[in-house]
């Protein structure tokens, strides 16, 4: 073999090598994680798929978190007579070594589609592959990422419920969990919050949210520069519009938090937001990666 075949052979080699090093987080784990959620069926408050889910993601994280707990509380529902038994999942990985980050994603689903275009089908809930599987399935790979990594802030990664169940118009009813957390806060308070939500997206992107704008634009600004450093293109530097969203709580609490959503989803043109059509092959690797990396890379401080 001459020279220079051995030497490309070894360029080639060393850029394989750098591609592997520079993408840690897999967007096919991930991705394998929200079908996984979206085999168990929908997961909205009271049902049996919510069940299950929740101790799906119990057994996953006690597996690899340095301790596990459950914030679980009775919600009641005034303006449909019900009550139900929501739980956020609190994880919680280097304790003792203060200034925690907290990232965050919703497990449940909606319990209604009524932006679906078959209205027989409207009352009847959704799967819930980005809206809910995809924030859970990063949070899911990223734990087995910090269980493997050395990093010098504490990190907590919270699945809360009961984000989807409320009606438009009437914030009451959403984002019951995070509401929850906020006001019996089980943990340190958060020096950061990042919460992530519908960034599965095929089409995925992800503009600058403004109450999370407002909130903590350094921290955006962070974020988007590791994006871009690693090529990410799906982080667009334009201000989005105002999300009432898992992070507000925190806002209004006075903790700096921001959201990484896609909104329009998959573009402004077509909708499967609050849908049947929400499903997991309306999803991507590509995007989970791009959200997944840039998350991790921030939390080891590379």
């Amino acid at each position: 073999m001459g020279k220079k075949v051995v030497g490309l052979v070894l360029l080639i080699m060393l850029v394989v090598a750098c591609n592997s090093a520079d993408s840690e987080f897999s967007g096919e784990q991930a991705y394998d994680y929200l079908v996984e959620q979206c085999e168990i069926g929908t997961r909205e408050p009271g049902s049996q798929g919510h069940k299950e889910a929740k101790q799906m993601y119990l057994d996953f994280f006690n597996d690899r978190a340095d301790t596990v707990f459950t914030q679980e509380f009775d919600q009641r529902i005034e303006v449909d007579n019900v009550s139900y038994k929501l739980t956020n999942i609190i994880s919680g990985f280097n304790l003792e070594n203060g200034d925690p980050l907290l990232v965050g994603a919703h497990w449940d689903t909606r319990p209604r589609a009524e932006r679906d275009p078959n209205p027989a089908n409207r009352n009847k809930p959704i799967i819930g592959a980005n809206d809910g599987a995809s924030g859970v399935a990063v949070l899911m790979h990223l734990a087995e990422l910090l269980e493997q990594s050395e990093f010098e802030r504490t990190v907590y990664l919270v699945l809360f419920d009961g984000e989807d169940y409320g009606y438009h118009g009437d914030n009451t009813y959403f984002c019951l969990g995070s509401k929850y957390f906020v006001r019996n806060m089980p943990i340190q308070q958060p020096e950061q919050v990042i919460i992530v939500d519908m960034i599965g997206d095929a089409q995925l992107s992800i503009p600058m949210e403004r109450y999370s704008y407002r909130s903590d634009s350094k921290l955006m600004r962070k974020l988007w520069k590791i994006a871009q450093e690693n090529g990410y293109d799906q982080y667009k530097h334009h201000l989005g519009q105002f999300i009432y969203d898992d992070h507000v709580p925190f806002i209004e609490a006075g903790i700096k938090a921001i959201d990484l959503i896609d909104f329009h989803y998959p573009n402004r043109h077509v909708n499967y937001w609050h849908t049947h059509q929400d499903t997991p092959d309306k999803c991507s690797p590509q995007s989970l990666e791009a959200v997944g990396q840039v998350l991790y890379d921030y939390i080891i401080g590379k």
